[in-house]
């Protein structure tokens, strides 16, 4: 006599959760001891601070950059394509080779970049980027002091 032959088969239509809660509890657990070694990480990672209260030195090669794109070393307006030339004829008259780059918070990262490559360029052993931007009175005292020398 064959078991069920003559019986109704019955369905199985419902769906035993619990092994899948046990697979979640476990994979929670797993996260929740692992999550901390992430954030260990990270502390191998040193960013680089700025010190706020520290002048910059005045014996540097200072490039100023407005918001209009005008460029300034050691506060005299030069043209942008005369960079590289303009700080290789600097160079001697400084004790150290390194150069400051002071712009407005607008200046697009191209025009810094400029700054940088023709540094590169003028083989300067060190750049500079100063962490407080050109305040509108810098800019304006830039252009003033210009404008007297040009007049």
């Amino acid at each position: 006599m064959a078991i069920g032959s003559n019986k109704k088969a019955k369905m199985f239509t419902e769906i035993n959760i619990t092994p899948l809660t046990d697979i979640f509890l476990v994979l929670l657990i797993i996260m929740m001891v692992v999550a901390p070694s992430f954030q260990s990480m990270d502390n191998a990672i040193t960013v680089p601070e700025i010190n706020s209260g520290v002048a910059i030195e005045e014996k540097n090669a200072t490039v100023s950059i407005t918001k209009e794109g005008l460029m300034y070393i050691n506060g005299r307006e030069i043209p942008a394509e005369t960079l590289t030339d303009e700080l290789i004829a600097l160079k001697p008259t400084l004790e150290k080779p390194e150069v400051v780059v002071k712009a407005d918070e607008k200046v697009k990262s191209s025009e810094i970049m400029k700054v940088m490559n023709a540094a590169q360029d003028a083989e300067y052993k060190k750049l500079i980027v100063a962490g407080e931007p050109l305040t509108k009175k810098e800019q304006r005292d830039l252009q003033q002091q210009n404008n007297n020398q040009g007049a």
